[in-house]
């Protein structure tokens, strides 16, 4: 890989020769690890002429860096980065300048903090991943996918990679989420309710900025997915934790002054339950009753092995109030970052507006190789063999917990790719997770997913999609032990 010479420039405060200066700068680069071994530098004309000196000044500091082994020679081919250059493992630049900003001062509102755990980048390396949303590479089918990336970028298809939508979608991915992923949950939706979004997250951004404001109130299920309380707190709502109970969230326990209800009735988040139909209906009954819109994330319904999951909320609703959002991170893989909001046309008609004032719509390449790789049934065929694994899994890790004695909080009815633990009382899951680390498991401390200043900290998760079934039997003993010791 050759360097480009718009890297190099010449510090107009720079002291000493100018043969000096080329040299230092040279070096200062292959230090910090910009330049790297075996990359090629600039052929001494071109450098020159960059910098605006003769070509003998940048001749003869090459020369000089060449006597120092910094430099390398390659006959006629130039100079290139020596094998034998000092060079550090990793580029961390200096900073450019000193920072004098009162940044406390500075920031009118502040998004770090919260709930949300950072998951190991690396935890493909741990050998006993008991961790939830990460996709196993050797489920998906990366043969068809590229077959219809490449499809997606031929001459036919380079409107809907090259072309801006402004605040529209890709219409073959519309097309394929109203007639063939919706009408699963009993959904009908015309286009003009269904707007892409990237990922669930963005969905429950959208929503929480057109819906909430410091006036307008919201309920959430404790626990609940920690992501969407850090969200709300962001919004400044006031916000009503409702504790769930083995069904989901009870509407009753709903406050008679909320304005927006979000609700996992599929798959709770994180405790697995799914809302049986009759409170499925008491809770549309809850919403009519106090004039509340809800916020239903179906982020799981594809995962449903055990049997055909219950209609999605959205299905039962006759008023409009309900507001659905699917995604394909799951089913899919998360880096995709698509999913989909439906709702009302008025509703969707503000997203749509929200979405594109600030980041148009999700890229159009990627809209269009996840429509085809629909539409072909490619996607079918993944889900029926993610289903079929990770029904063995579950048997898997059912059977071994069994064993080893340990207590399971809440499973799913219809499937899933988790289970909610729960260890015994005064357990502190959070220096369980640290001790399992370094015996190569993960697993997800629970206290994060509960509301407050008292949570309780007997709680984890452990989630199935990413480990194989050979390895779940003792991954669970190191649990086991764990706890016990």
């Amino acid at each position: 890989m050759a360097i480009p010479v718009e890297t190099f420039y010449l510090n107009p405060d720079g002291q000493g020769t100018l043969q000096a200066q080329i040299q230092q700068m040279i070096a200062a680069g292959i230090l910090s690890g910009r330049f790297r071994v075996g990359e090629k530098l600039p052929s001494s004309r071109k450098l020159a002429r960059h910098l605006g000196v003769s070509r003998i000044t940048v001749t003869l500091a090459y020369t000089e860096l060449l006597a120092n082994d910094y430099l390398v020679s390659r006959g006629r081919s130039g100079y290139f980065v020596s094998e034998n250059a000092p060079i550090p493992p990793t580029y961390d630049p200096p900073a450019a300048t000193e920072d004098n900003v009162d940044w406390s001062r500075a920031l009118a509102r502040s998004f770090t903090g919260g709930d949300t755990p950072r998951k190991p980048a690396d935890w493909h390396s741990f050998r006993f991943p008991f961790i939830y949303g990460q996709a196993d590479p050797t489920l998906f089918d990366h043969a068809n996918w590229r077959l219809c990336a490449l499809r997606a970028l031929g001459q036919r298809d380079f409107a809907s990679m090259t072309g801006d939508y402004y605040d529209e979608d890709d219409p073959l991915l519309v097309e394929f989420i109203a007639r063939n992923t919706l009408p699963r949950r009993g959904i009908t939706a015309r286009p003009t309710e269904i707007l892409i979004t990237l990922g669930a997250q963005n969905a429950l951004w959208l929503t929480a900025q057109i819906l909430l404001n410091r006036r307008r109130k919201a309920a959430i299920e404790d626990p609940c997915y920690y992501s969407l309380r850090d969200l709300l707190m962001q919004a400044r709502c006031p916000l009503t934790p409702v504790a769930v109970d083995a069904d989901g969230l009870p509407p009753a326990a709903i406050p008679d002054d909320t304005d927006v209800i979000f609700t996992t009735p599929s798959h709770q988040s994180p405790t697995t339950a799914t809302m049986p139909l009759d409170r499925r209906r008491a809770l549309l009954d809850r919403a009519r009753e106090i004039d509340a819109l809800i916020i239903e994330d179906d982020y799981e319904f594809e995962m449903a092995f055990l049997g055909a999951p219950s209609p999605a909320l959205k299905s039962l609703d006759r008023d409009g109030r309900v507001i659905y959002i699917g995604s394909f991170s799951k089913s899919l893989f998360p880096g995709l970052r698509l999913g989909y909001l439906v709702g009302s046309e008025a509703f969707i008609r503000e997203a749509r507006a929200l979405r594109a004032s600030v980041l148009r719509h999700p890229p159009g390449h990627i809209q269009r190789t996840a429509a085809y790789f629909l539409s072909l049934g490619h996607y079918d065929a993944q889900i029926r063999r993610m289903a079929s694994v990770l029904h063995r899994r579950r048997r898997t890790i059912e059977k071994a917990i069994e064993e080893h004695g340990l207590t399971v909080a809440g499973r799913g009815v219809y499937g899933g790719s988790s289970l909610w633990m729960q260890a015994p009382p005064g357990s502190d899951t959070a220096r369980l997770a640290e001790i399992l680390r370094e015996r190569s498991v993960l697993i997800e401390p629970g206290a994060p997913f509960f509301a407050g200043e008292d949570r309780p900290t007997h709680f984890y998760r452990l989630g199935y999609s990413s480990i194989p079934s050979s390895r779940i039997p003792e991954g669970i003993h190191r649990i086991a032990q764990a706890l016990a010791s």
